[in-house]
């Protein structure tokens, strides 16, 4: 019995320790997260707990500012990312000290190394000596009794005997075997050398020389990696975009590379690592430590080397993609205008639909402008007529193929000057007409009706037409199938969620993908919220929200201040002022002696309020300044207004243009290393990052962005090989 009781306060005592140290870990992570942001561990630790209760990041951000000393989406998907990451990092190291405990290795200056360790690569080195291993040369080594050789090499010893190692039953057939063996054994004991590894890796991070060969027998099949068949670089001045080009040849098998510094650099750090030996065990030494850099710790180093480089190329890709993402999904909106949208093509003809100013399909027909002179009058007619007949506002023309052929068609017609005509990106179009969801919303028609119809309703709302697309398909990346894929996901959802709450969302003619990014929401609510709708008519309040199957409380807490419903009873409904905000605007249209909708139209009324006397232990300045701001412009779309555009006339192929020329263009891609621009000759041209300006860039998406309007220079045409270099130097 007392030993029972005996085991069963040791277990509480070891489980007390556990948690003792898991409180430990998250504090030191904490503390590591507030040190990256610049921010106070208070603010992390608020940040976390609302994360952990279900908190999403656009809630946060915007209607928890006093919890979280108003941490904007960036810092707040930083702590997320990191506490995920640490969170990984204390599994690992759990399930470290598990396999040391069950093969009764863990000591106490052992556990305490472990907990120290802040990185996955400072407690795989802790670990490595005990980590299970294969049958290695020097597991054969000491099983053939070399092991107190071994000793006595690394020690110095002045009279080595290793005659007396000699054993031809254990396989030692001579002098030369004994030596060898102990050699490898020293091998693995240097290998494993944690802080000889460390200083190896700052070497191999500092020091490294990237070297890039071609491989024999592929030069003509890895023609595009021609740059790189003699090439080589330091690891520390080597771009990302540059980094993932070269895992790409190598991937293709075009390219061999190697990533180490070159010997001179690390011998001396290796001869160092056993000093003041006589000059026979310097001798053996020398030779296991060359012996343990080539075969094991170079090898070793040059993959963690890669696989660090490798996610910092990776994070700067994913950003890149991201931030061009967000231009393109905040670009301005047309508004609910009546569109006509045209998918161009030469031998199809060009698929023509029109659509009301809430993106329903009226009307469809196929023209063909590019053909013969009839062909032509019959487009002419058609196309008038449809204006008239659906009182068109806007022409939306795709930008892909007989693109500008059409544009000039449209153009010359005589069609009333107020219509307006625009270019529209139509990436990604046709890989929405196969997807479900334009099976869903178009089962009758065929993919280049749906095709149209997406082109259209991207010059209404790009936003909202954009999220029904995989955003990879957009084609706004740099490098994106090199990349992590699931970070790559991830990266790209934060975008796309945060544009979509930023700008807020009309629940009554949302579809459910536009819904489904909603904060709180998610795609199973949102088709709840559409089926509601259709079955019970449009929401006449936020509060109605409730009402939809599996809507609870906390879905309606993250969602409600971003769901815009317009002609509410309640006008706080079409603002993003939230539902839990709303008893304090009553009281402030109560103090100023209106009505809240008075208070909403009148500027003197709110004018009149001194938002301090509102403040409490929850509701702080930041709050109430957004709630004002909010008022004084309830329910505003935070896009720009929107521009008409229109390429040069003058020039349809790259064969029109000559160095020297100032052409207008749209920004289509941003990159590393400058950016790419539409001038209207079916071939993007490139302005390399040095001409971007007349100073220093050292980031593209400073200077421009994408779908902004830019007036560029042509600089060189190389018609060979289909490349057009531009410039905003001088221009």
């Amino acid at each position: 019995m007392q030993w029972g009781k005996k085991g069963k306060q040791q277990r509480q005592k070891e489980r007390l320790k556990q948690y003792t140290e898991m409180e430990q870990n998250l504090d030191a992570h904490f503390i590591d997260v507030a040190e990256q942001l610049h921010i106070s561990v208070a603010q992390v630790v608020a940040t976390a707990n609302l994360l952990t209760q279900g908190g999403t990041i656009p809630f946060i951000a915007r209607y928890r500012k006093e919890v979280t000393g108003s941490l904007n989406e960036v810092q707040i998907v930083i702590i997320r990312d990191q506490l995920i990451r640490l969170a990984e990092l204390d599994k690992r190291r759990q399930a470290i000290i598990a396999a040391l405990t069950e093969r009764q290795l863990l000591t106490d200056k052992l556990r305490m190394l472990l907990h120290k360790a802040n990185s996955s690569t400072a407690l795989e080195d802790i670990y490595l000596p005990f980590r299970p291993k294969r049958r290695t040369r020097g597991i054969i080594a000491r099983e053939k009794g070399l092991e107190p050789l071994a000793r006595e090499i690394f020690a110095g010893k002045h009279h080595l005997q290793p005659l007396d190692f000699v054993n031809e039953d254990m396989g030692v057939a001579n002098v030369d075997d004994a030596l060898s063996g102990a050699r490898d054994i020293i091998a693995e004991w240097l290998s494993e050398d944690s802080s000889l590894r460390a200083k190896l890796r700052k070497i191999f991070a500092e020091k490294g020389i990237i070297i890039s060969k071609v491989v024999k027998k592929r030069q003509e099949e890895g023609s595009k990696f021609r740059d790189y068949f003699d090439w080589q670089s330091p690891v520390k001045k080597t771009p990302g975009h540059r980094l993932l080009a070269l895992w790409r040849g190598e991937n293709e098998k075009v390219l061999t590379l190697s990533f180490r510094p070159a010997m001179q650099d690390v011998f001396p750090l290796l001869r160092n690592a056993s000093c003041n030996k006589n000059d026979s065990c310097r001798e053996q030494m020398d030779l296991a430590a060359e012996d343990s850099y080539r075969r094991l710790i170079a090898p070793s180093l040059e993959n963690e080397l890669r696989a660090s480089l490798k996610l910092q190329a990776d994070h700067e890709a994913i950003a890149v993609f991201t931030a061009n993402l967000r231009e393109l999904l905040l670009a301005s909106p047309l508004g609910q205008k009546r569109v006509m949208a045209l998918d161009p093509g030469f031998r199809t003809g060009a698929k023509v639909v029109c659509l009301d100013a809430q993106g329903k399909l009226l009307d469809f027909t196929t023209i063909f402008p590019t053909h013969s002179a009839n062909s032509r009058k019959d487009a002419d007619r058609i196309i008038i007529n449809l204006c008239h007949r659906y009182s068109i506002e806007a022409i939306a023309i795709g930008n892909g193929t007989a693109g500008r052929e059409t544009e000039t068609f449209i153009r010359a017609l005589e069609l009333p000057p107020e219509i307006i005509i625009s270019m529209v990106d139509e990436s990604g179009a046709s890989v929405y007409s196969v997807s479900d969801v334009a099976r869903e919303e178009f089962p009758e028609h065929d993919v280049t009706v749906r095709g149209a119809v997406s082109i259209g309703r991207r010059l209404q709302d790009p936003l909202a037409e954009l999220v029904k697309i995989d955003a990879k398909s957009i084609g706004v990346g740099q490098y994106q199938h090199d990349v992590n894929q699931a970070d790559l996901k991830k990266g790209l959802e934060d975008t796309v969620v945060s544009c979509v709450n930023n700008v807020g969302v009309e629940v009554n003619t949302a579809s459910a993908e536009l819904l489904s990014f909603v904060a709180g929401l998610g795609p199973s609510l949102a088709r709840k919220i559409v089926a509601f709708r259709n079955e019970n008519g449009p929401f006449t309040s936020r509060e109605q929200l409730l009402k939809v199957p599996r809507l609870g409380t906390k879905a309606f807490e993250q969602c409600a201040g971003f769901l815009r419903i317009h002609g509410a009873i309640n006008p706080l409904d079409a603002s993003s002022v939230h539902p839990e905000h709303y008893g304090l605007v009553e009281q402030m249209a109560r103090d100023a002696g209106c009505s809240v909708t008075d208070l909403i139209r009148d500027e003197t009324l709110r004018g009149k309020i001194d938002i301090t006397h509102y403040m409490s232990d929850t509701i702080g300045l930041p709050t109430l300044i957004d709630i004002m701001t909010e008022l004084a412009r309830p329910g505003r779309d935070p896009r720009c207004v929107f521009s008409s555009f229109a390429f040069s006339e003058t020039l349809q192929s790259i064969d029109d243009l000559q160095p020297g020329m100032k052409v207008p263009g749209v920004v289509t891609n941003v990159t590393r290393f400058g950016a790419f621009v539409d001038i209207g000759v079916h071939r993007d041209g490139l302005i390399h990052i040095s001409q971007l300006a007349d100073h220093f860039v050292s980031d593209p998406g400073m200077v421009v962005k994408v779908h902004q309007q830019v007036t560029v220079r042509v600089v060189d045409v190389d018609r060979v090989r289909n490349r057009i270099t531009l410039s905003l130097r001088e221009v």
